[in-house]
C-alpha cells in the first residue's frame, strides 16, 4: 500500500502487533502532547498555547504526568497562568453565591436544581472546570481522524491493511466498542455485518487466548510447574489489563529526554 501522511501512525500501530493499535495510537498521542506542551521546543511559552493551556487546564491524570515528565520549570510556568485565570473566575462565581433555604421534599424528589438558578454555582463551575483538559482534548481530537483513517482503508479493502487487521491480536474491550459504534457512521450494512463477523470472532479468540495466558502464570506461581516453559505467559497479567481495560499498565512514566 502506498502508505499517506494520515495512514502511516495507524499503519506503524498495525505493524507494532500489540495487543490493540488503539491503545497503542492513543499512548503515541499522548506522549506527543507532552513534548509538545513541556519538551524542548518550549511550546509552553508560545502565547496561543498558554492561553488554550489556561483556559482548558488538565485533569488529574495528566496533571500528574506532567509532574512526571520531569520539566518543572514549564510546568510550574503553565500552572502559574492558569491558576491565574482560575482564581479570576472563581472570584467572580464566589461573589455570586448565595445561601439558600433547605429545599423541601418535592424538590429533592424533582432534582430541582435550585442553586444554579439562582446563582449558586460554584460547585457545577468547579466540577466543569475538572471535566476539561487540554491534553485529553489534543487526543481525541486527533485521535478522531486515525479512527476515521481505519474505515477509510477498511472500505478500500486494501490487501495489506486487510492482513494486518485480520492477522492481529485483535483490541481492547474499549477500542472494540468504539469500532462497533463508528461503523453504523462509515459504513454500509453489508461492510458492517463483514466488519463485525470479522471483530467478533477475533474478540472471542484472543480474549481466550489471553485468558490462557494468565491461567498458565497462576500455574507457574505453583511450585508443581516450577520446571515448565513460561510459554508466552509472562507479561500475562499487563496485557489482561490491556484487553480489558486498554493503556499500558507497565510503562514506566513518559519522562523528558
Amino acid at each position: 500500500m502506498k502508505e499517506k501522511l494520515y495512514t502511516i501512525p495507524l499503519m506503524d500501530a498495525l505493524h507494532a502487533g500489540d495487543e490493540c493499535p488503539f491503545c497503542y495510537i492513543e499512548r503515541s498521542l499522548e506522549q506527543h502532547a507532552l513534548d509538545f506542551v513541556l519538551g524542548p521546543e518550549c511550546t509552553h511559552m508560545q502565547g496561543d498555547v498558554r492561553e488554550a493551556t489556561d483556559q482548558a487546564g488538565f485533569c488529574r491524570e495528566h496533571l500528574f504526568k506532567m509532574f512526571e515528565y520531569g520539566n518543572r520549570l514549564g510546568s510550574a510556568q503553565i500552572l502559574e497562568t492558569h491558576m491565574q485565570a482560575l482564581m479570576t473566575e472563581l472570584e467572580k462565581e464566589m461573589k455570586r453565591y448565595r445561601v439558600l433555604d433547605k429545599p423541601n421534599l418535592l424538590d429533592r424528589v424533582c432534582k430541582n436544581d435550585a442553586s444554579t438558578e439562582n446563582g449558586n454555582s460554584v460547585s457545577k463551575w468547579i466540577h466543569e472546570k475538572s471535566e476539561t483538559c487540554y491534553i485529553c482534548d489534543h487526543i481525541q481530537n486527533n485521535y478522531k481522524r486515525y479512527m476515521e483513517t481505519f474505515f477509510f482503508l477498511y472500505k478500500k479493502n486494501d490487501p495489506e491493511f486487510m492482513a494486518l487487521v485480520e492477522d492481529g491480536k485483535g483490541f481492547c474491550l474499549k477500542h472494540f466498542a468504539q469500532l462497533l459504534e463508528c461503523s453504523t457512521l462509515y459504513l454500509s450494512a453489508r461492510d458492517q455485518e463483514k466488519l463485525k463477523n470479522m471483530l467478533f470472532t477475533q474478540m472471542q479468540e484472543n480474549l481466550h487466548r489471553v485468558h490462557e495466558d494468565v491461567k498458565w502464570f497462576i500455574c507457574k506461581n505453583d511450585y508443581r510447574y516450577i520446571k515448565e516453559d513460561w510459554k508466552t505467559s509472562r507479561d500475562a497479567v499487563q496485557r489482561a489489563i490491556q484487553k480489558l481495560a486498554g493503556g499500558y499498565p507497565a510503562d514506566p512514566p513518559y519522562q523528558s529526554r
